[in-house]
Formats: structure tokens, C-alpha cells, sequence
């Protein structure tokens, strides 16, 4: 639908060519409101016209504000096309964006489609928009960094275990013969897992990867060889 129907009335309409006001979308008008040029010539050749923007918009049974937005475009630029932008506007607002970054601060192994679909509901937005912005705040996938999986019982173990030898030489530790760790994965897979994490990071409890899953039936098991004795911590 044209918002203007083209009425050969005049070659020009409060100084501005008739040729502008044909074929304008409805949807156009608000498009032209944008930086002013060419201020004064204009405005000169308007007032020598001596054509209101009352008479216009009655004559062309169109909304006075319409009339107006359309002479104020083609008097600061020339034209009624809609000027080029410097790039579209960003899909994501501010707040948007702090939404999506503490929800990946808070459980940095969620996957980036997870993010989009949990926080933005009813709401399409790609996989890289997310990643972008993500990006932006210095968070980035990196492998998480396997680490033996340490709950409380096993800390205070390890810990009453160096207060107790703390004090002891080289001689001693020297006939000390410290087992290995093999994890056998039996659900699951065993490839490599990623965070998102800034740079310098990565030793948060949350933020690495237990080399030894815990499970219901398995128990965490360091030994320690020393002269025939076995010691263990469980």
C-alpha cells in the first residue's frame, strides 16, 4: 500500500519535487528521520514556495506528520531513501549479555547451545552470537585441566598425612615409592572435556576435570610403599 497516491497537481510541493512523495512505503517514514544536511538551502526555497505543510498534507489526504517528515528528509539530504548505517544494530542488549555471561561463570562446562536456549526462550539466536560474546568478555573454550577429584574426606586425609611427615629428610622420602593413578572409564567417554574460562585460569574446582570419576561403587585410593608397610588413604 503507497502512502502517497501520486496527484498531478504540481511539479513541486512547498518547494520539494512531487516526485518524492510518489511511491513511499508506510513503513519508510519513520526511516527518515536521521542527521540533518543542507539546512539552510532548502529552507530558503520552502519559504519562497509559500506552501504550508496544512495545505499539503490536506490536499494529499495524508497525515500532517507524514508531510513533514518527508520535506524534513529531502531538505537535509536530498532524498527519502533510508541512509546506509555503519551496521545493524546488535541483537543482544547489555543486559542481555551480563545474563549470559554469569550463567557460563556459573557453570562454565555448559555448551554454548544450551546457553542460547535456556536464557533466551522464544527467541532465535545463533550459536555465534553466543560465542561472540562470550569472546568479548575474555571467555573462551579451553580443555578443562584433569585434576584428581578431591571432596572433603580425601582432603583432610591428604592433609593429616603432610603434617605428619612433614618434618621428615631426604633420607626418608627416598625409600618412599608412590603408587600411580589409571582411570578406567566404564560409562561415559573418556575424550577431552572444555570450559569456558578466562586466561590464567582454570584451577577452580568448577573449572577442571576429575581424572578419577566419582562414583557410588568406587572408592579413591592413594598408596604409599615404605620399607615392607603399606600405607593407605582412602
Amino acid at each position: 500500500k503507497l502512502l502517497i497516491n501520486y496527484v498531478n497537481y504540481s511539479e513541486s510541493i512547498g518547494g520539494v519535487p512531487v516526485d518524492v512523495f510518489q511511491g513511499l512505503p508506510s513503513n519508510s517514514v519513520p526511516l527518515c528521520l536521521t542527521s540533518w544536511e543542507n539546512q539552510k538551502k532548502i529552507s530558503q526555497d520552502l519559504h519562497e514556495s509559500g506552501s504550508s505543510l496544512g495545505a499539503i498534507a490536506k490536499h494529499l489526504k495524508v497525515p500532517h506528520s507524514a508531510v513533514q517528515t518527508i520535506i524534513r528528509k529531502y531538505k537535509h539530504h536530498g532524498t527519502t531513501q533510508p541512509s546506509y548505517r555503519s551496521g545493524r544494530r546488535c541483537f543482544l542488549y547489555p543486559r542481555d549479555e551480563r545474563t549470559l555471561v554469569r550463567k557460563v561463570l556459573v557453570n562454565p562446562r555448559t555448551a554454548k547451545d544450551l546457553v542460547s536456549s535456556s536464557i533466551f526462550t522464544g527467541t532465535k539466536v545463533s550459536l555465534s552470537t553466543v560465542k561472540r560474546v562470550l569472546y568479548r568478555h575474555n571467555l573462551k573454550g579451553r580443555s578443562a585441566t584433569k585434576k584428581p577429584l578431591l571432596q572433603n574426606c580425601p582432603k583432610k586425609a591428604r592433609l593429616r598425612f603432610a603434617t605428619a611427615h612433614g618434618d621428615k629428610d631426604g633420607n626418608f622420602w627416598r625409600n618412599i615409592l608412590c603408587s600411580d593413578e589409571t582411570k578406567i572409564e566404564l560409562f561415559g567417554h573418556n575424550d577431552h572435556r572444555y570450559v569456558w574460562r578466562k586466561k590464567g585460569g582454570g584451577l577452580q574446582a568448577e573449572e577442571y576435570h576429575p581424572n578419577r570419576e566419582a562414583r557410588g561403587w568406587q572408592h579413591h585410593v592413594v598408596g604409599v610403599l615404605q620399607e615392607g608397610l603399606v600405607h593407605f588413604t582412602k
